[in-house]
C-alpha cells in the first residue's frame, strides 16, 4: 500500500467581528516532512551597519538600517521562516506554489526567505520591494 501524501500547506485568518474580542487569528498548516526539525525563534530588533549584507539560506542580499523583532516558525536547516510575525503586528506566511516551468539552476533567495525579510523589514502590510533592488 502506497503511502498518503502529506496534507497540503493551509494559511488562515480570522478578522472581527469573527474572531472573539476584536483580535485577529493567524494560523498555517505546514506540508514539510514530519521528521524535519521546526522551531520556532525570536530576533530582537537590531540596527546594521551601512553597506552590510545579510546571509539568507543561500545567497546574501543587502542589509537594511534596522530590523524588527520577529517570532517565527521555519525549519531548523534554513535562515528563512515559514510562517511569523513582527512587534508591529504584521503576519506572514510561506505557500507553495506549483510552477509549470523549470526552477532556475542558479542559487536564489527562496520564498521562506522572502517571508523573514518581509518581516524583519515591514512595518505595515503594505508590500515594498524596494530593499530588493
Amino acid at each position: 500500500m502506497a503511502a498518503a501524501p502529506p496534507p497540503p500547506s493551509c494559511c488562515l485568518v480570522a478578522l472581527p467581528p469573527h474572531a472573539k474580542d476584536g483580535l485577529v487569528v493567524f494560523g498555517k498548516n505546514s506540508a514539510r516532512p514530519r521528521d524535519e526539525v521546526q522551531e520556532v525563534v525570536y530576533f530582537p530588533a537590531a540596527d546594521h551597519e551601512p553597506e552590510s549584507k545579510v546571509e539568507c539560506t543561500y545567497i546574501s542580499v543587502d542589509q537594511v538600517p534596522k530590523t524588527h523583532a520577529i517570532v517565527i516558525s521555519r525549519p531548523a536547516w534554513l535562515w528563512g521562516a515559514e510562517m511569523g510575525a513582527n512587534e508591529h503586528g504584521v503576519c506572514i506566511a510561506n505557500e507553495a506554489v506549483n510552477a509549470r516551468e523549470p526552477a532556475a539552476e542558479t542559487e536564489a533567495l527562496l520564498g521562506m526567505d522572502l517571508v523573514r525579510l518581509g518581516l524583519e523589514r515591514g512595518s505595515t502590510a503594505k508590500v515594498e520591494n524596494h530593499w530588493f533592488r
